[in-house]
């Protein structure tokens, strides 16, 4: 992995986290998981406990469901750091009704400033149908903008479907 920034995206259950890890430890850096995800019900901790062990040993886990700066500044050059995953860290900011433009301006800058190699994971939701109510439609255009700004700061992009990559920007090593 020589790309500074790393973008993974794919529909739900895609592989796209999978594929992500391996280019994490591929890296040979010590290796980071920054974890967004909130647990409010048995099916995400069953979610999270599995990806979990799909990872096995060798991570340190942070967890940050909302302001990834902190974490991003104190990693250094040595460390690899996978981000998984935007939607939850959009989802999670949406839900808090805080300003999103500002929060993804925000982390837009902690990624630019950030020393580690990263690696970040995000659902693409523009290939479904529109949604019936206005939540989820201003869920979709925002996720829809985050990728986008996301793709075009990212050294590296890659759509993962069905397990298998397609590099969509830049070259893998």
């Amino acid at each position: 992995m020589t790309a500074n920034l790393t973008f993974v995206l794919g529909g739900a259950a895609s592989g796209k986290s999978a594929y992500a890890e391996q280019l994490v430890v591929s890296s040979g850096k010590n290796r980071v998981y920054l974890a967004t995800s909130q647990v409010f019900d048995g099916e995400m901790q069953q979610k999270i406990d599995r990806h979990i062990e799909q990872r096995g040993s060798g991570w340190e886990t942070v967890e940050a469901p909302l302001d990834l700066a902190p974490v991003l500044a104190e990693l250094s050059a040595d460390q690899a750091c996978l981000i998984d995953c935007a939607t939850m860290w959009l989802t999670n900011h949406l839900l808090a009704e805080n300003d999103l433009g500002q929060a993804q301006a925000q982390l837009l800058s902690a990624l630019r400033s950030c020393p580690a190699q990263l690696v970040i994971v995000s659902n693409e939701v523009g290939h479904g149908i529109v949604p019936e109510n206005a939540l989820a439609r201003r869920f979709r255009e925002a996720q829809g903008r985050l990728n986008i700004a996301l793709a075009a700061q990212a050294d590296l992009v890659i759509q993962v479907t069905a397990g298998l990559p397609l590099v969509l920007k830049g070259h893998l090593p």
